[in-house]
């Protein structure tokens, strides 16, 4: 019989085959907000495209990026606010020092910093394994410091990720990751330390790869967070699901794009069954499930 490589790291389970749990006060369906705010290199490294890049150092593509923290990232704020929804920040740490009233305006409002490298500049998936613990370590103790909190998730610039990073995020503290996109509901991971949880993060309601790769329009990324929410509400009914909504500032941010946003989320927050739903953030979804009795998840492999 052929023997694929695995990673080994969850257990094959069947979404229809779990245990039902419900969110808080009963709730059927968790929706998150993961907004991605991120600093780039001038001329160098990495970054997204919204059309062919120049010739370096490109400053059109500097700028259209850098219009996510000038004035993207508040516009997205903004109707945060407008509509009373919690968010959760996937931010760069260069962030701080480059842009620290976003930082202000982050933590006035509550919100969780999840962890998102340094910069969208780089990936660490090729790291040498002691070279990326320091990262990890980095990221996380500039975070504190910045936040006033330790950092709780972590999702890497582009999903970069080597063999050891689940072991990593473990021994330098976080309680869960966010990009391993397998599922519509939390799982346990194993780890050579310990359980690490998987909280999910979309990879097709995210308007990077639907609206910059795939180039769909600002009208059908729309339709496509009300049909991901409706159905999955639908779905809820058997099992507690997860719908989150991964956004950059450059991208959202733009006006025609933000208007459409705006309808998404109206829908959302004042759907009639909106008693089922749970308005949350990252970490508390990993607290309330790693505070349900033990067998109700499936535990990762021995």
């Amino acid at each position: 019989m052929l023997r694929l490589p695995y990673h080994n790291r969850y257990a094959y389970s069947p979404i229809t085959e779990r245990k039902d749990y419900s969110w808080p006060d009963g709730k059927r369906l968790a929706v998150y907000l993961g907004l991605n705010i991120e600093h780039f290199a001038f001329g160098a490294g990495d970054g997204h495209l919204l059309t062919v890049a120049g010739t370096p150092p490109d400053p059109r593509t500097f700028a259209w990026r850098d219009y996510g923290n000038r004035v993207g990232v508040w516009r997205c704020l903004e109707l945060f606010d407008e509509l009373n929804l919690p968010a959760a920040h996937l931010i760069n740490t260069t962030v701080f020092d480059y842009a620290p009233q976003i930082v202000a305006a982050l933590k006035a409002r509550g919100d969780e910093f999840i962890g998102h490298g340094r910069t969208n500049a780089e990936r660490h998936g090729q790291m040498w394994e002691a070279d990326e613990k320091r990262f990890l370590e980095e990221v996380r103790d500039a975070i504190e410091k910045a936040s006033g909190k330790r950092p709780r998730g972590w999702m890497a610039p582009w999903m970069s990720s080597s063999h050891h990073t689940p072991d990593l995020l473990k021994e330098t503290g976080f309680d869960f990751l966010m990009d391993w996109p397998a599922d519509d509901q939390p799982l346990w991971m194993k780890t050579r330390s310990g359980p690490l949880m998987s909280v999910p993060y979309p990879i097709e309601i995210n308007d990077s790869p639907q609206i910059l790769v795939r180039h769909h329009t600002p009208e059908q990324f729309r339709d496509f967070i009300i049909g991901q929410f409706e159905e999955l509400l639908r779905q809820s009914a058997k099992q507690p699901l997860v719908c989150g909504i991964a956004l950059h500032t450059m991208i959202v941010g733009q006006p025609y794009r933000l208007r459409m946003l705006r309808e998404a989320l109206q829908h959302i927050v004042n759907h009639s069954q909106k008693d089922k739903v749970w308005l949350t953030r990252p970490s508390a979804i990993y607290d309330h499930c790693a505070a349900l009795p033990k067998g109700t998840m499936v535990p990762p492999p021995a």
